[in-house]
């Protein structure tokens, strides 16, 4: 199993993905495209609970809906550029990638237009990608301080949807803040509507807490009730929600405040295009709840959730399925093994 433990995932998460962000070219290294080799075969995915692999049941991964979050593959892009990544990923069975930054480090100068080619060369749909929502630098490649290149790239790059990893904080974490955040949301969103996209933002699980002017109060439902339902829409983490679920089910002064994730997703399934699929070993004794591990070594039930979601009407076809880690052991490896327990999974009879 590919299991991390770290004092604080979801900051070295937030810290290391930032840095990842932008358009600014790449330093240049030798491409070695031996090191892209797939790596030698590891058991089986284990089964998780409630999880049907094998068999012959109608799969629970929609045809053409696996997608990978390349943040996942920093490390070989940046050593080995898109190219070889995209092969062996074409080779595991993906069919889209999400961005993370279009260098990442990449090893070589790429353009837009370059990778949307090499993506689609390689059978690969660019589905979406992560931008930062807000900085102090006027300049900075953000929603807030240069929406119009933001949506530019996406444009150029082909992409469905153009969102954010950062979560509604920028004025702060009461009822009201959120409530201008989501103003902010609201103006992106109609912005990309415009160009033919969603916007899109990524929880992590602080998303799930409370607001400090009101503890009644879950941030996350303000974001959902003060967003436009037509231009605002969500990519559920599934790892950190279940995370916020563990550390947010008692309100401050210890009342109960239970919830299930999927929950969301059932009541408004349009609002959630895509997901990122990530996996964790159940750890009360961590902060988060979980140890992040590779997809199908943990305890999160994807064969219920993915089932559930795909099993309403109209809506098999209707989400984009990323797998992600956010460090992977061996990434490559991570990507390849993700891939075949999902398409492994099948619907009970």
């Amino acid at each position: 199993m590919s299991r991390i433990s770290q004092p604080d995932p979801e900051l070295t998460h937030r810290l290391t993905r930032r840095g990842m962000l932008g358009v600014a070219a790449g330093a240049t290294a030798a491409a070695l495209l031996g090191a892209a080799a797939p790596a030698t075969a590891a058991p089986a995915a284990a089964t998780t609970t409630g999880t049907t692999t094998g068999g012959h049941g109608r799969p629970v991964l929609p045809p053409g809906r696996l997608g990978i979050q390349l943040y996942s593959l920093r490390d070989k892009v940046s050593t080995l550029g898109f190219a070889p990544v995209f092969a062996e990923l074409e080779k595991y069975g993906y069919d889209e990638v999400e961005f993370a930054g279009y260098t990442q480090g990449s090893a070589g100068p790429i353009t837009l237009k370059q990778l949307r080619r090499l993506a689609r060369d390689h059978g690969l749909t660019p589905i979406g990608s992560h931008v930062g929502y807000h900085s102090d630098d006027p300049n900075a490649y953000t929603f807030a301080q240069n929406l119009t290149k933001v949506l530019d790239d996406a444009q150029a790059l082909g992409l469905r949807h153009i969102g954010t990893a950062s979560g509604p904080f920028r004025y702060g974490s009461t009822v009201d803040a959120w409530k201008r955040a989501a103003e902010d949301f609201n103006t992106y969103g109609a912005a990309a509507r415009a160009r033919g996209m969603k916007f899109y933002q990524h929880n992590h699980s602080e998303e799930f807490s409370f607001a400090t002017d009101d503890p009644e109060v879950r941030l996350y439902d303000v974001l959902l009730a003060e967003t436009d339902p037509d231009l605002v829409f969500l990519e559920m983490d599934i790892f950190w929600a279940y995370s916020g679920q563990f550390r947010f089910s008692e309100r401050p002064d210890g009342t109960p405040a239970p919830f299930e994730p999927l929950d969301y997703v059932l009541r408004q399934p349009h609002r959630y295009p895509l997901f990122h699929v990530k996996d964790g070993v159940s750890d009360p004794a961590n902060t988060y709840g979980y140890r992040m591990t590779d997809v199908g070594d943990g305890d999160i039930d994807y064969q219920r959730f993915i089932s559930a979601v795909t099993r309403l009407r109209g809506e098999r076809l209707a989400h984009h399925w990323q797998a992600e880690h956010d460090n992977p052991a061996g990434s490559l490896t991570f990507a390849r093994r993700s891939s075949e327990h999902l398409h492994s999974l099948r619907e009970k009879c």
